[in-house]
This record gives C-alpha cells, sequence and structure tokens, in this order.
C-alpha cells in the first residue's frame, strides 16, 4: 500500500483536532472539531481556511520567448491563453484528442512567466503533459517548496487585508505578488467555494506562520474537505473525476463559458486536442449535458445513481455524479448527466436509491449564487 504524503500543515491539522483522511495521495482534514455543517455555514457567513497544499503548483518560463509559449500554452486547451493581462488568471481545461476533460486548471500571467495550478490527483499527469508538449518553449518546473491555503467567504478581505492591504484592491481573477514576514505571497482572488476569498502560495518555511496568523482573527475558522465538497456543490462546480474526466468534454459538463469567442471563430478557433468533437457540440449541442438536481424530499442522492425518465420500466437515461445535503439552502441537492432532451429546468426524473425510485427535480445551477468581487 502507498504511504500517503502530508502536506506542511499536518501538524497543525491535528493540533486543531482535524479528523485525518486519504485523499489524492494524501492525509487531508475532512473536518474539525466544528463539525461539516457548522464549517460550511461558518465559510458562507464569515471566513473558512483551507489547507490545498496538495495541489500541484507549476511555473512555466519561457525557453524562446512569451509569444512562443502561450502559443503552445493555448494550443494544450480550448481556452484563450493569448490576450490575458498580466496580473490576471483564468480557468482552463487540457483536454484529449477525443474532447475529454484531462484536468481543469488555473493558470496565471506573472509577466515573465506563467504560474498554474492543477489538481492533486492529475498534477504528475499534468506536469508530464506539460513537458511533453511544452518541451520546445518552456521550462516547466514543479514547486516543491511552498504551501498552498485558501481563504474564501465574506470576512476574508477583512482577515488579510490587515497584513496584505494591496488585496483590497483586488478584482475577481487577479494575482498579485506581495512581500510578508512569512516570505514572499502569490495572491489570487479566486477560489472553489461560490464565494469571495483568495488563494495564497506561501513558502513552506511561512505556512505555519501565516495559517496562525489567518486563525488569530475572530472571523476565521479551519474548514475540512468535507465542508468543501457541499460548498462547490453548491455553487455548482465540477469535481475533477467526479463530475467531469476524460470521457466527459467541456461542452457536456457545462463549461462552455470557458471557451472564449476566439477559439471558437476567426484566426485561432480550434487547433487544440479534441476541436473535431468539442466545436461541432459547440454549434449543435451535445447529447448530454451536465444539470442541477433537486430530490424531493429530505434524502439525497449520492455519486452513482441512477436516473429515469419514468417512475416505471425503462432503462437509465444518466447517473448522479455528485450529491449530498446543500447547508446554505437547507435541501439535498445533486448533479449529473440526463440526455439534453431531458436537461430543461423542471424536468421531472427518478433516481433509484436501495432499489425504489424517488422523484428528483432537474434544477437551474448554481444552487447558490456565487459572491465573488466583479
Amino acid at each position: 500500500m502507498t504511504e500517503l504524503a502530508r502536506t506542511g500543515l499536518f501538524d497543525l491539522h491535528v493540533e486543531l483536532g482535524a479528523k485525518m483522511v486519504p485523499f489524492a495521495g494524501y492525509e487531508m482534514p475532512v473536518q474539525y472539531p466544528m463539525g461539516v455543517l457548522k464549517e460550511h455555514l461558518h465559510c458562507r457567513a464569515q471566513a473558512g481556511l483551507f489547507d490545498v497544499s496538495h495541489m500541484g503548483q507549476v511555473i512555466l518560463r519561457p525557453k524562446a520567448g512569451m509569444d512562443a509559449l502561450v502559443a503552445g500554452l493555448e494550443a494544450m486547451m480550448p481556452v484563450a491563453v493569448a490576450g490575458l493581462p498580466e496580473g490576471r488568471q483564468r480557468y482552463g481545461l487540457f483536454t484529449t484528442d477525443s474532447g475529454g476533460i484531462i484536468d481543469d486548471l488555473m493558470f496565471a500571467n506573472r509577466g515573465d512567466h506563467w504560474f498554474v495550478v492543477v489538481n492533486a490527483g492529475c498534477k504528475v499527469g499534468d506536469i508530464a503533459h506539460m513537458r511533453a508538449c511544452l518541451s520546445d518553449v518552456a521550462e516547466v518546473e514543479e514547486q516543491t517548496d511552498r504551501a498552498l491555503i485558501a481563504l474564501q467567504g465574506p470576512a476574508a478581505e477583512t482577515a488579510i487585508s490587515g497584513m496584505i492591504p494591496a488585496v483590497m484592491a483586488m478584482r475577481f481573477m487577479d494575482v498579485i505578488t506581495a512581500h510578508s514576514v512569512f516570505g514572499e505571497l502569490w495572491i489570487s482572488r479566486s477560489g472553489y467555494t461560490g464565494e469571495d476569498g483568495f488563494e495564497i502560495s506561501v513558502p513552506n518555511a511561512g505556512a505555519v506562520g501565516l495559517v496562525k496568523a489567518l486563525l488569530a482573527h475572530p472571523a476565521v475558522a479551519p474548514i475540512g474537505l468535507g465542508a468543501r465538497d457541499s460548498l462547490r456543490l453548491e455553487a455548482g462546480l465540477c469535481l475533477y473525476g467526479h463530475d467531469m474526466d476524460t470521457t466527459v468534454t467541456p461542452v457536456e459538463a457545462g463549461l462552455t463559458w470557458a471557451i472564449q469567442k476566439a477559439r471558437r471563430e476567426g484566426a485561432r478557433a480550434g487547433g487544440f486536442p479534441g476541436a473535431e468533437v468539442i466545436l461541432p457540440q459547440l454549434a449543435d449541442g451535445p447529447a448530454r449535458l451536465r444539470v442541477g438536481l433537486r430530490p424531493d424530499g429530505r434524502a439525497p442522492m449520492r455519486e452513482g445513481v441512477e436516473l429515469f425518465a419514468a417512475a416505471e420500466g425503462g432503462t437509465a437515461v444518466g447517473r448522479v455524479t455528485s450529491g449530498g445535503f446543500g447547508p446554505s439552502v437547507e435541501a439535498p441537492i445533486a448533479m449529473g448527466y440526463v440526455p439534453s432532451a431531458l436537461s430543461a429546468a423542471g424536468t421531472q426524473l427518478w433516481g433509484e436509491v436501495r432499489g425504489k425510485r424517488l422523484p428528483v427535480t432537474v434544477a437551474t445551477l448554481p444552487f447558490r449564487v456565487s459572491t465573488y468581487k466583479r
């Protein structure tokens, strides 16, 4: 059995009373003594601090100039890289030749290089993929000496601005470099909870000190993976390996907003892996779509529940990919894939739970409106 890795904050998690579980090859906190429900609601009302150091942090340094690097990175995905201003970040997707999603990621223009953050479970493959595709135009440097934390919630700006005043001028998806007593911080105004907040890359040597300083603010509490999952589900955000993978295209996943007009038409249209599948889906629509789902009653429908078009008989038409209870909406919520003909909000379906079909209604995503600072 492979030994689990630990982030530099492991001892602090234990000190704070976290319950640790295996996740993406790491021992990670699933909850603290507050409990998942209260952690979720605290993040929505005040500010939650998450350890996301297990994710991959990568710097792409140009070998032959930034233009060549930009072109090379843009050729890897259907998302526009060219034209992203310095100091800005964008959501991206690596795709396969058949249009499937290898991983979703964040990439930022930091002037003389690009900073990329990829999912923990995919980072080994992603880094190898970038090294193979960008070998002529970039040095691909994994950052193993830095931690990554997320500070999310309406009080996030107040909590961090006392030590880093520059964050007050940041908009959603801005990135800055800030000097601090904890080392050089790479800060983006982003996150995966649907709340305003920040993601902060900090040298390992300063990580514990930064986290303790933030937790000293009365509005900030540590939050585990359990609440992180319910927060992103309420926000209608995909979890890689569940709501999307190499069998799902960005269009099927409802991520068409991430594919800019410049990659759909004109001189820069196509030219990315899977374009022959993705571009026709953008024009004509896919056969299936990711949708929100609202189970009737109080019982959640979790990942793997099969969906049917009728209360009895017939074969499954879809499947739940994420599901649970939404503390902020006070109801069970889920996401899954259904045929496009059954994807309209209000469509009645049935989910089979322990051999019994229960009614579930297709719903508009997100379940809770996001509060990003635009």
